[in-house]
């Protein structure tokens, strides 16, 4: 199976479960589930040529000029990821389908999952660091959903808000720093990044890389000081916390700390803020995991304080490290992902999950008791169990780890974060499950149907199969671990094995487990110490910084954004001002190198007509539609100007978008009082006087200057008049520019088009439905001037021009690609035509003959001008490109044919549909304050006789 399926099967899959919930419960969780397993067996399929050395490609060039491919790879470190995910990700959905009850919406929950899965998929198969920057993005968007998807509960929204808080700031730093790798290296493919250790660590831009990457992987991880937001996210259904924080979301910044070791460690900085960070987290979080009484905050504080473990081994360089890392990030996994499942199963039949409410379940739950037990046990890291293996490896590379020049400092941190370690284990145990049973269970506990103890009881065969038969294991996380390290150091010469003698790991590991025990036994008096000693709380802290940033934020943003229009265009235009004049002021400018053209009376005649009207506009601009008539004549003029310069497809245009203009201001002026009330002070109107006159004066210049001055000769309008014709097929510049050289703008464009005019479509929905429209139908129709608010003359000549109309318009969009014309003025023409229509007998009545709607040809519109371009795709082509022909049909003469004809249609029809649509909701309005819908499309019944006219209703 190809990567790019791997990859895209659950973002697919994520459109089933929506739909498949409409067929029952158990066909969305089949749906779920079969998608998951279909991406894990496209997986395994590639798992003997990896394992063997191969590493798997797929690669697709996407946007090659921003570097930016649909580039993966499948290595062992991505497939023990991606095993993980996928396997993990199975038994989490056979869990959840027996977890969540029927007032939760499986379908959605599904949907959130998938998505999330597949971005962590994209993750760790990613070989392009621009494409895995929008995976990482994408798991703390869905990451978000799923936490906060008990919406009704105030914590869960907290906590998805929290945790996307802090990762998505995290996600920023990992940007800047990705993108500086790749500037120091050339290229944005992770495989070219990695292959560059030395160029990389001796360029001076590598510290500041490694903190920013850094701080996207702590922040992911949980690591300290960002560890709070994890615990939190504890509100999200079990299901959830079991699968984000066993296999995949927190360990996506492990696996980014293995996927750039070769190129980042082995350097002080990353051993000082690697290793320093993990080592305090182990710590820290494992002695606040013994004291919370919640069953998931401890296993939640357990994974930080885990994590920490990891992301120490990580950080002290060693190969010997590296090969604990893989292994204790597999052991994890098993066991933490079974603990928290099992935590749910607890909640679930007991309805708590407050350990001081808990205790005697084991003769109660058999099931769940094994299960959590063995799971616990090899978290606190006991021989014979999967945990235990890794632990001792973590144990023996603290022993040899030298800090502030002594090798007693580590040792004794790393031994007392494992005493903790293994205290909160067992009193995960002991407090759960051991004990009287109790009669004051919120519900009675019993074990859980099988649907829900089969997946962790799963989870247990590796704990013990590992844990009992090591060597099983060794060759595959040997492989593994060569990938993380890969020629940076040697491969470590060490074996997976219970007895290694007696070495410092053991003892270690003996003080640890013995102290925990010891801890669990004075853990009442050490419960009321904690208590009462004060300490600094996260959540408060957090809580402080994001309200003193909203605060902030706001006295910023209503300090600038007061309302005023006026203001924030005079901002604008003194900055443009300013930076102009510096621009000129330094620039090199060599003097005018083309003679001025001579004055023509018309030229003059028509600069006079534009300066007149702008002027008289200033001076009358209370007049709403005296305003609008001089909008008019100066959109005339700068039409008149861009045929002057020998712009038709400018002008025309222009002509084009001032009639659909003037017809929408028109009507949207029904709806106003003629006049503007008086806003502003003389002082105020001097000011902007002042501003507009040096505005105008430093674009006139601008102008001048760009008029008397020759481009050089490989300046980028040269390249698009000598591309034209032998790159698009068209001799029309502007068209071929417009649909083939910058189709990606004109595409961008088309869509703001029409998201434009579905905003007003909205507006305009919120004001018929809102107080505004008791005054809309107040306004006094019966003031009207005209007697004849459907013309006879009106109609019909519309109804002439309109064929004539068309024919024009289809007329222009056919010479577009060779003569002035194209998609968007064929788009105006046509529009006008329709518009016409509507203006002589009224909204009401074409509405009525309206066969399509204008939000569907607005989408049919991008949807044909988006499949234009992806057909490119089809030929090996980036996205928009173009293809051209000639072809002759006996008799016609020989004619050309575009690609860009399809992407030119797709303009037509978004133009079209934006303009009718905004006339549309224009339009509504009126007929929603008084516009009676017409029978006929005129004032007066064509179909009646001439003696009705000669009566008056009445007979006589």
């Amino acid at each position: 199976m190809s990567l790019f399926l791997i990859v895209a099967l659950p973002f697919l899959g994520a459109l089933l479960p929506g739909l498949m919930i409409q067929a029952g419960r158990q066909a969305c969780f089949m749906a779920t589930f079969l998608v998951t397993l279909l991406t894990a067996v496209g997986v395994a399929v590639h798992a003997p040529a990896v394992l063997s050395g191969e590493v798997i490609t797929a690669q697709a060039e996407w946007l090659p000029g921003l570097g930016m491919n649909a580039n993966f790879f499948l290595d062992p470190l991505g497939l023990m990821f991606a095993g993980l995910i996928l396997g993990i990700g199975l038994l989490i959905i056979a869990y959840a389908r027996k977890y969540l009850s029927r007032d939760d919406n499986m379908g959605e929950f599904f949907t959130y999952l998938l998505l999330f899965q597949g971005a962590m998929v994209g993750i760790v198969l990613c070989d392009n660091i621009l494409m895995l920057l929008i995976f990482w993005e994408l798991t703390s968007l869905s990451s978000f959903l799923l936490i906060g998807f008990w919406k009704h509960l105030p914590a869960g929204r907290q906590g998805a808000r929290m945790a996307l808080t802090v990762t998505g700031m995290g996600g920023l730093a990992l940007i800047g720093g990705m993108l500086i790798l790749g500037n120091i290296v050339g290229s944005y493919d992770l495989t070219v990044i990695l292959e560059n250790r030395e160029a990389i660590q001796a360029d001076p831009m590598y510290l500041p890389a490694l903190i920013l990457i850094l701080l996207g992987c702590f922040t992911k991880s949980a690591q300290f000081p960002f560890h709070f937001w994890l615990p939190h996210a504890m509100a999200a259904p079990t299901p959830v916390s079991a699968y984000l924080h066993s296999a995949t979301m927190v360990k996506a910044g492990l696996f980014i700390l293995a996927r750039m070791w070769p190129v980042l460690s082995g350097t002080d900085a990353w051993f000082w803020l690697v290793s320093g960070a993990g080592i305090i987290t182990m710590a820290l979080a494992a002695i606040i995991a013994l004291f919370k009484d919640d069953l998931k905050a401890l296993l939640a504080f357990s994974t930080v304080s885990q994590l920490g473990l990891i992301t120490f081994l990580l950080g002290t360089g060693t190969g010997y490290a590296a090969m604990a890392a893989v292994f204790h990030i597999l052991n994890h996994a098993s066991f933490k992902a079974a603990l928290f499942m099992t935590a749910g199963i607890v909640d679930h039949e007991a309805h708590t999950r407050d350990i001081p409410r808990l205790g005697g379940l084991r003769k109660l739950m058999p099931i769940t008791f094994a299960i959590g037990t063995l799971a616990a046990l090899s978290m606190a890291g006991i021989p014979f169990f999967n945990g235990f293996l890794s632990k001792e490896m973590f144990l023996e590379e603290a022993a040899h780890t030298k800090l502030f020049g002594s090798y007693y400092a580590v040792p004794v941190i790393a031994t007392v974060g494992a005493l903790f370690s293994a205290a909160y284990s067992f009193r995960f145990i002991v407090h759960t499950f051991l004990g009287p049973v109790r009669d004051d269970y919120p519900a009675k506990p019993h074990d859980p149907p099988t649907g829900m103890w089969l997946p962790p009881a799963i989870l247990i065969v590796p704990v013990l199969l590992i844990g009992i038969l090591p060597f099983l294991a060794e060759p595959f996380v040997k492989t593994v671990t060569y990938a993380v390290i890969g020629d940076a150091v040697e491969m470590p010469d060490a074996h997976l094995k219970l007895w290694h003698g007696l070495t410092p790991a053991l003892y270690m590991s003996i003080i640890a487990v013995v102290g925990g025990l010891i801890l669990l036994a004075l853990y009442s008096p050490l419960a009321r110490g904690w208590n009462a000693v004060p300490r600094p709380e996260a959540k408060p802290m957090f809580d402080a910084v994001i309200a003193a940033a909203v605060a902030l934020a706001g006295r910023i943003t209503h300090g600038l954004h007061n309302g005023s229009f006026t203001r924030y265009a005079a901002i604008m235009i003194v900055t443009i001002i300013a930076l102009g004049a510096h621009a000129w002021m330094t620039g090199a400018f060599a003097g005018y190198t083309r003679a001025a053209l001579d004055m023509t009376a018309n030229a003059v005649a028509g600069w006079g007509m534009l300066v007149a009207a702008t002027i008289t506009l200033v001076i009358v601009h209370r007049n709403r539609l005296a305003a609008l008539i001089l909008m008019g004549i100066v959109g005339l003029m700068v039409s008149v100007g861009f045929n002057f310069f020998s712009a038709p497809d400018l002008a025309l245009t222009q002509i084009s978008v001032e009639v659909v203009t003037i017809i929408l201001l028109l009507l949207a002026l029904n709806f106003l009082p003629n006049r503007t009330p008086r806003e502003t002070s003389g002082l105020r109107k001097t000011r902007d006087a002042v501003i507009a006159l040096a505005g105008g004066g430093a674009v006139t210049a601008l102008i001048y200057s760009m008029l008397r001055t020759d481009f050089a000769a490989e300046s980028i309008s040269q390249y698009h008049l000598d591309n034209s014709y032998k790159g698009g097929g068209g001799d029309n510049v502007v068209n071929v520019i417009l649909v083939d050289f910058r189709g990606f703008d004109t595409f961008g464009e088309i869509i703001v088009l029409g998201i434009a005019a579905l905003v007003i479509y909205a507006l305009t929905e919120a004001l018929l439905s809102s107080s505004v429209r008791a005054r809309l139908l107040n306004r006094g129709y019966e003031e009207r001037r005209a007697g004849d608010a459907h013309p006879v003359m009106m109609v019909v000549l519309t109804r002439v021009l309109l064929p004539i109309a068309l024919m024009v318009g289809f007329y222009i969009f056919l010479r577009g690609h060779n003569e002035p014309g194209g998609g968007f003025i064929a788009g105006l023409v046509v529009a006008i035509a329709v518009v016409m229509q509507y203006m002589a007998s009224g909204f009401a009545w074409a509405a009525k003959r309206q066969r399509y709607p204008y939000h569907g040809i607005i989408g049919a519109g991008v949807l044909i001008a988006g499949l234009t371009g992806i057909g490119a795709w089809f030929f090996g082509q980036p996205f928009l490109t173009s293809a051209f022909g000639y072809f002759r049909i006996p008799p016609m003469n020989e004619f050309e044919l575009a690609t860009a004809m399809g992407f030119d249609l797709g303009v037509f029809l978004a133009v079209v549909g934006a303009v009718m649509l905004s006339l549309e909701s224009f339009s509504r309005l009126g007929r929603r304050s008084g516009e009676d819908a017409p029978e006929h499309a005129m004032d007066i019944d064509p179909s009646r006789d001439d003696d009705d006219d000669k009566t008056d209703g009445k007979g006589h």
